[in-house]
């Protein structure tokens, strides 16, 4: 049974992190490489502004605002899934190759198919999925032994490979690629938040929708997952079963977010630590943390990142790696 003292906690941490993700949006509207005043920002969003203001709100900033901030969600949910079901706190869609699988697909599709950037926008998510499930089977049977099990450190270790092999494949197609596909090819391995109009959206949310519910219904089999396997299996866990069914919760989510904002690792890295940091490791109680603590990190790495250079600013990617790989190296060292 859970304390009503954590709850409350909880309850408390949650709003401080949507006051927080409030400020941000609201900040995020009126800055850019078109400012728009923040007394404009009430009558342009009841219809009250001009051409100009409502193009740069509802055409501009809001569908990037959005985007960023249900992708940030959806992965930090996915490295707090694969950080539980790997018993691994170094875990990451990032770092285990995953986002690298997707990248890959979407890049094979992208430049072997006469299609263009921004068509085809609800299929984009499920090719994504299918090369970041193959990814994640592959890295999966590669780090398992019949013998004892799923090894952590090993997990990491092919993951980081698949992760530099699959970014290398990346490279060498657009190395004869034409220029307009080799310039997507690189803002998304950048972490460019390409995905910027309100179909893309649409094409995130319904994984979200029904993969947050899911996780959090699964999350007391999660919880057991993280002890050992033989705790597991004496109270009667289908181990494989529930480990299968929530890796491909986490490709999935990994997959349709870095479909719309491109290669962005270390979210799931960070979120989920920083929520247990908060709230402690019972999945029930920091899984809805870490979703928002994420949904933020990302906004304001976006928000921050295309504020500072004009007109197109540092992708979110490169600032949220800025933060994430010196916290990948302390958890390194640490554990």
């Amino acid at each position: 049974m859970i304390q009503p003292a954590l709850i409350k906690k909880q309850r408390i941490i949650i709003c401080v992190l949507l006051a927080l993700i409030s400020i941000t949006i609201v900040i995020g509207m009126g800055m850019g490489y078109s400012s728009l005043s923040y007394d404009r920002l009430i009558p342009t969003l009841l219809g009250q502004g001009t051409f100009k203001e409502e193009f740069i709100l509802f055409s501009v900033r809001l569908p990037r605002i959005f985007i960023t901030l249900l992708a940030g969600m959806a992965l930090a949910l996915s490295g707090a899934i694969l950080q539980g079901i790997t018993r691994n706190d170094l875990a990451d869609p990032g770092i285990l190759g995953i986002n690298s699988g997707a990248g890959a697909a979407i890049a094979v599709f992208f430049l072997f198919f006469p299609i263009k950037a921004g068509s085809l926008v609800y299929l984009l998510p499920l090719v994504a999925f299918f090369g970041a499930l193959i990814t994640a089977c592959a890295i999966y049977i590669l780090s398992y032994n019949r013998k004892t099990g799923l090894q952590p450190v090993r997990l990491v270790l092919i993951g980081v490979g698949f992760s530099m092999a699959l970014s290398g494949v990346m490279i060498v197609l657009i190395s004869s690629a034409e220029r307009s596909k080799v310039d997507f090819i690189a803002k998304w391995l950048a972490g460019n938040i390409w995905g910027s109009d309100w179909p893309f959206i649409l094409a995130i949310l319904p994984w979200l929708l029904i993969l947050i519910p899911f996780t959090l219904y699964k999350a007391n089999r999660l919880n057991i997952l993280e002890l050992s396997e033989p705790v597991a299996i004496g109270v009667g866990l289908a181990i494989e079963k529930e480990r299968i069914s929530l890796l491909i919760t986490a490709v999935a989510l990994a997959a349709s977010a870095v479909s719309v904002t491109g290669g962005i690792a270390f979210i799931g890295l960070m979120a989920p630590h920083m929520a247990k940091a908060l709230i402690g490791p019972r999945n029930q109680l920091f899984i809805p943390v870490a979703i928002l603590i994420g949904g933020w990190l990302l906004l304001f790495a976006d928000t921050i990142g295309r504020n500072l250079v004009d007109p197109g600013g540092i992708p979110a990617g490169i600032m949220v790696s800025l933060i994430g790989a010196p916290y990948f190296v302390y958890l390194l060292l640490k554990k």
